[in-house]
């Protein structure tokens, strides 16, 4: 399991952007009861992520590395501002970010992977990744695209690049008891057993073991 931050060593660390992205990793790994021995590391912003690689590839004791971080609306310029980064300490990425999660080696250096969000095939974000936990058939996520789809364009106060994740909020906030992503994952209000959770839990599971 993901252990919480502390001064002990740390072998195994995954990088994230923010607080949701580690809350939604905890509880992932909760519900498929995951025994992976790593810290998640919150970064609170891409670029203070990007900007800690090199440090945390050259901590010591260092045996492998994640990277977390979503795609948003230009995948290859995220993938190649993580390949500059990782290049600087000795690093290759290849051309293109894998489908099933990226994971590389190199001599005398950690073990490191990369997960760009939703999908690493196209761009998007957390949430994109999260709305394929929607259970098929709930009648509600209809509603809640209909709700965010019916506001007009003046009236918005999101990006169009932001409209599915206003969706996904939407549904939440119809729950029982309201929660945060990770928080309706650990509720069991979002399914688990998708293809998209299985690739990812599979990039961790051969990250960190």
């Amino acid at each position: 399991m993901a252990r919480p931050n502390s001064s002990l060593p740390k072998p195994c660390v995954l990088l994230v952007e923010g607080q949701d992205d580690e809350h939604v990793v905890r509880h992932l790994l909760r519900r498929h009861k995951s025994i992976l021995d790593f810290v998640i590391e919150n970064r609170e912003g891409v670029e203070p992520l990007l900007d800690s690689i090199g440090a945390e590839l050259r901590a010591p004791g260092r045996q492998a590395l994640g990277i977390l971080v979503d795609a948003n609306t230009d995948l290859s310029s995220r993938w190649d501002a993580v390949k500059t980064r990782l290049s600087t300490e000795g690093i290759r990425l290849p051309r293109h970010p894998a489908a099933e999660g990226t994971i590389v080696t190199a001599a005398s250096k950690p073990r490191v992977g990369v997960w760009l969000m939703p999908d690493n095939t196209s761009g998007g974000e957390l949430e994109d990744f999260v709305v394929q936990m929607v259970p098929a058939g709930d009648t509600v996520w209809p509603m809640s695209q209909r709700y965010i789809d019916a506001i007009p364009e003046q009236d918005r106060k999101f990006s169009k690049q932001k409209t599915q994740r206003a969706k996904l909020h939407a549904w939440l906030a119809a729950r029982e008891d309201p929660r945060r992503m990770g928080s309706a994952i650990g509720a069991r209000d979002l399914e688990v057993d998708g293809v998209l959770c299985h690739a990812f839990l599979a990039w961790l599971q051969d990250l960190f073991t």
